[in-house]
This record gives C-alpha cells, structure tokens and sequence, in this order.
C-alpha cells in the first residue's frame, strides 16, 4: 500500500421510514445525542455518543431489507455494561452478550426502524499470570 491518505473512522448511514420515531429511539433509548439536523421538518440528523457517530436519513425511505445483517457496528470498552444500561432504558436485546470466535464479546439490538446494530468489546488476549 502506498502512503498517503488513511480513513481513520466511519459513519453508518441508516435509512429510517420514520425519522421522529427514529430520533426517539436513537436519543431516548441509546442515549445518542443529535449533533445536527436537516430539513423542515427534520428529516434526516446526525447523532454521537462517545466517539461514535451516526447519520439517520429519513429522506430516502426504509431500507428494503430490515433486520438482515448488521447496518451498524459500534465498538464498547464495556459491553456488559451497556447491555444492562440498554436493557435498563427499556431496549430489548435481540442477541447476547455473547463471546464470538473471533476474540469480540458482543449484543445486537433491532433499532425502531428494523436496523440491526451490533456493538462489541475486544476481548484480552493475553493468558492469565501465573
């Protein structure tokens, strides 16, 4: 690979049938905040919580395909605590915690609008001292 420019992070962009519904949930139940908003009435904003980032569009409708596969992954230095924090908020868990094979413990949450989200936690490596 050659030097120059290097991505360093990315944003998902979800397509919401239902924006106000979506804010709710995204704000209310996940406790992103909502950085900015366009429209009038707003119909498509981007949310942060922590280092992460989201972008909901309400301008191009559902996404044709709910629920299949992840539509967003976010990474968590605690995922056990956020899994009780979401649960806590009324957030239901449609997977996990559960520690995968390839060195992540991770849940999975359906959004308002059918979107599959999945958050995990890298797990140590390192054996145990002895």
């Amino acid at each position: 690979m050659t030097a120059g420019p290097r991505l360093t992070s990315s944003i998902p962009v979800l397509r919401v049938a239902d924006y106000p519904r979506a804010r709710a949930f995204w704000s209310g139940k996940l406790g992103f905040r909502v950085v900015e908003e366009g429209g009038d009435p707003p119909r498509f904003g981007i949310f942060a919580l922590d280092a992460a980032e989201v972008f909901l569009n309400g301008w191009d409708g559902p996404d044709p395909t709910p629920g299949a596969g992840w539509r967003a992954y976010f990474y968590t230095d605690d995922v056990e605590g956020l899994a009780a924090a979401l649960v806590a908020k009324g957030v239901s868990l449609d997977n996990g915690p559960e520690t995968m094979s390839y060195g992540l413990r991770e849940i999975e949450v359906i959004d308002s609008e059918g979107n599959r989200l999945c958050f995990g936690q890298v797990l140590d490596a390192a054996p145990p001292a002895s």
